[in-house]
């Protein structure tokens, strides 16, 4: 019987929203949704929705005045508010945005995109000096789907997680703040070179076993 509604259900939900369709035109006409070309500086924003599609419901964007929309090479598009030059401007400003509804908000470094149609090409660069007292991974990879870890088989430890925006990241190693740097430069000359810094415990709880 449950299945019997499954197979129901799924083609139906599909058909709405499909029909819904993308209703943003008139957002974008008056520059509150803008569509970004090519990414330049200030790298750090707030993403607050990542969707394999451009939403159909326009009330995603009452609580915002301006939201920037990066179609991504990896399948997504990413709406993002705010433009910051450091990591830690733009975190001031993260719980603001929970507290509007986003609650799978996060500061997004720019440069770990790649835009469709765009020559510019992410470096990986975080910008931050690792704090001694905290333990980081390096992320390798991000996919929309799943991959096997034995394809990173130049390392012993390779962590898998599904992330709330729903896209599969890879990573290797814990290490405290004051080895982070080294170790990233040794993933990187082991033919990573978009390899980056990632704090173990903003993943961890997404982590599959």
């Amino acid at each position: 019987m449950n299945l019997i509604k499954s197979i129901i259900i799924i083609p139906l939900l599909f058909c709405t929203i499909f029909a819904y369709g993308d209703k943003l035109e008139h957002l974008r006409s008056a520059r509150r949704i803008i569509t970004v070309h090519d990414i330049t500086a200030p790298y750090f924003t707030i993403q607050i929705l990542a969707l394999a599609e451009p939403p159909g419901n326009p009330g995603f964007f009452n609580d915002i005045d301006v939201a920037r929309e990066f179609i991504s090479t990896d399948g997504f598009v990413r709406y993002t508010v705010g433009e910051y030059s450091t990591f830690s401007e733009a975190a001031s400003d993260l719980d603001q945005m929970k507290a509007k509804g986003y609650q799978d908000a996060f500061v997004l470094n720019l440069r770990r995109i790649t835009l469709k149609g765009s020559n510019y090409q992410s470096t990986g660069v975080d910008g931050f000096v690792p704090d001694p007292s905290l333990e980081y991974t390096i992320q390798l990879a991000a996919y929309r789907f799943p991959v096997y870890v034995s394809e990173f088989e130049q390392f012993d430890n390779v962590y898998e997680f599904y992330m709330q925006d729903r896209i599969f990241r890879y990573t290797t190693g814990r290490f405290r703040g004051n080895v982070a740097v080294q170790e990233l430069e040794e993933v990187k000359r082991k033919g990573y070179p978009d390899a980056f810094l990632v704090r173990f415990d903003q993943y961890e709880r997404y982590r599959i076993e």
